[in-house]
């Protein structure tokens, strides 16, 4: 099916018990049909607690990485895995994106499932079941590509059986992984590795060694040093595999890195690659950029270091309503860890909604302080103005945990209009 029409289709979905926050009395509709009412997500019938997505945010940060990766000669594969959204996906590869990066077989089975033709898995597969699939679906449909990590000799090994068993026409485009760092996460660890294992993949015949890559968002006690140079080290391993000939015929060399904190660096030092036989399609997969966030983001986006390149804007607000208020000091909303990202940070008390009069107001001396399955734990100062019914906004942090507790996510304009709902599969 293709991917426009796939995505269309997710409107014909019918609003029911599943979808946390919708209104109760748009049970029956179809997303599509609740979406054309446009209602207000604060006098529209939604309960809560109710995730919202900016509408001006999230087109705002679309909108700066594809300038972003366009300036410093970047093709973009942003990592699918934060939103598992489909609709997401379908306006990022509207915004210039090479394809969509996902890190495990089912994530590509949903990105297959609406029409995603170009996949970076940033995981070495070695799933006997998966690759029968993959192997399937590369016969299939002559326009899919897929480019997946390697980074073992036993790995290699592995796939080779599994698509040699599977009957596979098309060879698996692969990329050996370095390692960013002894303690890191995969990867092979030295270059001597790396070596072995492109060796390898050349005695295989299921298998195209297509470039390298890795991910800089591991280096041990990262700097911007330390991370520039294991960048080097990964443009230097390119240089020397296509010295050695292992990418002779290759249309293009990929060399990918470039996670959500180190962009910046991935930039300047991929703007050193070296002319080399065949074009280098120098990807980089961001994906936390979509929807930012008010806590590890905010703190760790490359945009802190380089200001004059833009700013992102965080997209999500968690409304939550005043359920109790026993004592002075300490009130409870009705959102916990079933609803909220707490990972990394707790949610950051925003601003307060009066359940009176519908006026807003910042949430002065209000403070998350832990969150229950199904309550958040507030702490109020002296004087804070926060009282039962109240509905409490809250900023969020880690934008792929904030996701994947939402099936269905209101998209909402500054004024409350709800103008459509985000469908994400996980």
């Amino acid at each position: 099916m293709p991917a426009d029409n796939a995505v269309e289709q997710l409107a014909n979905e019918r609003v029911d018990h599943r979808f946390k926050a919708l209104p109760p009395d748009a049970e029956g509709l179809t997303v599509g049909e609740l979406a054309a009412q446009r209602r207000n997500l604060f006098t529209g019938g939604f309960t809560t607690p109710v995730l919202a997505l900016s509408a001006e945010s999230l087109e705002h940060n679309l909108a700066l990485l594809e300038t972003y990766a366009e300036r410093h000669g970047l093709a973009f594969a942003p990592h699918g895995k934060t939103s598992m959204s489909p609709q997401l996906f379908a306006r990022q590869l509207e915004r210039g994106a090479w394809g969509i990066t996902a890190a495990v077989p089912h994530q590509v089975r949903v990105y297959r499932a609406y029409g995603i033709e170009r996949i970076f898995l940033a995981n070495e597969l070695v799933d006997a079941a998966a690759l029968r699939w993959l192997a399937g679906e590369l016969d299939r449909d002559p326009d899919f590509r897929l480019v997946c990590y390697v980074d073992s000799v036993r790995g290699v090994e592995l796939m080779d059986e599994a698509l040699t068993a599977a009957g596979a026409t098309r060879p698996v485009e692969v990329v050996v992984e370095l390692g960013a760092g002894d303690g890191a996460r995969t990867g092979a660890r030295t270059e001597a590795d790396c070596t072995a294992v492109a060796d390898a993949v050349a005695a295989t015949g299921t298998l195209r060694l297509a470039g390298v890559a890795g991910y800089e968002g591991e280096v041990p006690d990262a700097t911007t040093e330390r991370v520039r140079d294991w960048l080097r080290r990964l443009v230097t391993l390119a240089a020397a595999f296509d010295k050695d000939g292992r990418f002779a015929g290759a249309e293009e060399i990929v060399v990918s890195a470039g996670g959500s904190a180190w962009f910046d660096a991935v930039a300047d030092v991929f703007a050193e690659i070296p002319e080399l036989s065949a074009p280098v399609l120098k990807l980089l997969r961001s994906g936390a950029y979509v929807s930012h966030d008010d806590g590890h983001y905010k703190h760790l986006t490359p945009f802190n270091r380089v200001p004059q390149e833009g700013a992102l804007e965080p997209a999500f607000r968690l409304w939550a309503q005043v359920v109790s208020r026993p004592t002075p000091q300490q009130a409870f909303t009705n959102a916990g860890k079933r609803d909220a990202a707490y990972d990394l940070d707790l949610p950051e008390a925003q601003v307060v909604r009066d359940a009176r009069d519908g006026e807003l107001r910042p949430a002065t001396g209000i403070t998350v302080t832990g969150l229950s399955d199904q309550h958040g734990w507030v702490r109020t100062d002296e004087g804070a103005d926060l009282e039962v019914g109240d509905w409490l906004g809250m900023g969020l942090s880690h934008p792929c945990t904030s996701f994947d507790k939402w099936q269905l996510i209101p998209l909402v304009e500054a004024d409350g209009t709800v103008t459509d709902y985000i469908r994400t599969f996980f």
